[in-house]
């Protein structure tokens, strides 16, 4: 098959969904089908292949509400003569969805998009843009949801969407089961008995980094470490989490309880060899989809406490690995969590190795038969099939 992928940002661009869509494409060029990214121009990345897969980038920006910069009719006219079997659309409101909604009756292709919960949902400046959705998204052939009980799937009832499926995220056995080369506590001078607790995410200032800070140190926990890894992001909470760190580094009741945080922007091998060697994974996030680090953490057997952001709490009753810390929302959607109470859960759990254990195991096992890249990409391909083969 011809499959185009569209995604706002790609490899080396880092975060949930470039991620998701780098293991599509790379897994689906494997197994033999031509593939190619459409996606912003990034002067990091440069033009060509990737992986086997063909990346193509377009100097534009934007969406539909805050209005485009950039050549966006240079884009539909290269998408219509592309001629892929299956257009994939990752996410919507970016620009190389929404400028696609208009033209979906005029592709030949069919035509898939993943909404990823459609965060921009209950904000008001967005609300003409979710009027006039329900009838574009009719010239989908298919709507992929990472969970049947998030915002877009729920949103897919409300209109009387029904070409609807369920296809999860998750993470790769051929990436998370060799034992890791790296010593990431010796590299970043964690003591080898410490408790380690784990947050992973892009200094965005939505993922929590700062309540993650505050539920370690009102846990008051002994010999333990936390490490906050995440890349930088222009106006994110990058400096702010590191001077946080230094003044908890400095404080003496942290200092006499041998409490320690660091903050680090790790490579992936060096990510995944954090996960293996965590004790649990705090993840305080203001607003998801479907978190790839909690199955991540599945796969290293790692317990998760976690806000009720996305379909955490779905994750939680899948996996069996994690537990929903209180949470409280904004009108806009932007979830909080309970600190006191997330410290008070954290401080049961770091005394509960037993109950830790069994949450772990629960959660690689189901893991294993249900959330592995593996499986995930062979639904796709099962789905993008099934469409090219079904009568036009």
């Amino acid at each position: 098959m011809k499959i185009l992928l569209t995604v706002e940002s790609y490899w080396p661009s880092r975060g949930g969904c470039q991620e998701v869509v780098r293991q599509l494409a790379w897994r689906l060029a494997r197994r033999g089908h031509d593939v190619t990214v459409s996606t912003s121009a990034d002067p990091a990345r440069g033009e060509g292949a990737i992986d086997g897969v063909r990346v193509v980038g377009f100097e534009i920006s934007g969406n539909e509400v805050s209005g485009y910069r950039g050549d966006t009719q240079a884009y539909v006219n290269w998408v219509r003569e592309h001629r892929a079997d299956v257009i994939l659309n990752y996410s919507a409101q970016v620009w190389p969805t929404d400028l696609l909604l208009p033209v979906l009756p005029e592709l030949e292709a069919r035509k898939v998009l993943v909404p990823c919960g459609y965060s921009m949902l209950r904000v008001p400046r967005y609300r003409d843009y979710y009027a006039r959705l329900p009838a574009l998204l009719r010239g989908y052939d298919r709507l992929v949801h990472l969970s049947d009980v998030y915002r877009d799937a729920e949103f897919a009832r409300a209109h009387a969407l029904s070409h609807t499926v369920v296809i999860p995220n998750g993470c790769g056995a051929d990436e998370f089961d060799p034992v890791p080369s790296i010593d990431i506590r010796r590299r970043l001078g964690i003591a080898p008995g410490a408790f380690l607790v784990l947050h992973v995410g892009s200094h965005t200032a939505l993922k929590g980094h700062g309540d993650c800070l505050r539920i370690f140190r009102g846990a008051q926990l002994r010999d333990a470490h936390l490490l906050l890894v995440g890349n930088d992001v222009p106006g994110g909470c990058g400096g702010r989490c590191r001077a946080r760190a230094w003044l908890a580094n400095w404080s003496p009741s942290d200092r006499l309880r041998r409490s320690r945080v660091t903050v680090a922007d790790l490579d992936r091998e060096a990510i995944v060899a954090a996960h293996h060697a965590a004790d649990l994974f705090l993840f305080p996030s203001n607003v998801e989809c479907s978190p790839l680090v909690l199955f991540e953490a599945a796969a290293t057997r790692t317990p998760f406490l976690a806000t009720d952001v996305g379909n955490v709490a779905e994750i939680a009753r899948w996996t069996g690995g994690g537990e929903v810390l209180p949470t409280t929302y904004e009108t806009s959607g932007l979830a909080h969590v309970d600190v006191a109470a997330g410290a008070a859960r954290l401080r049961a759990l770091w005394r509960d190795q037993a109950g830790r254990e069994r949450m772990g195991q629960a959660a690689h096992a189901a893991w294993r038969a249900r959330f592995t890249w593996e499986t995930i990409v062979a639904d796709y391909e099962r789905l993008f099939f099934d469409l090219v083969e079904a009568p036009a």
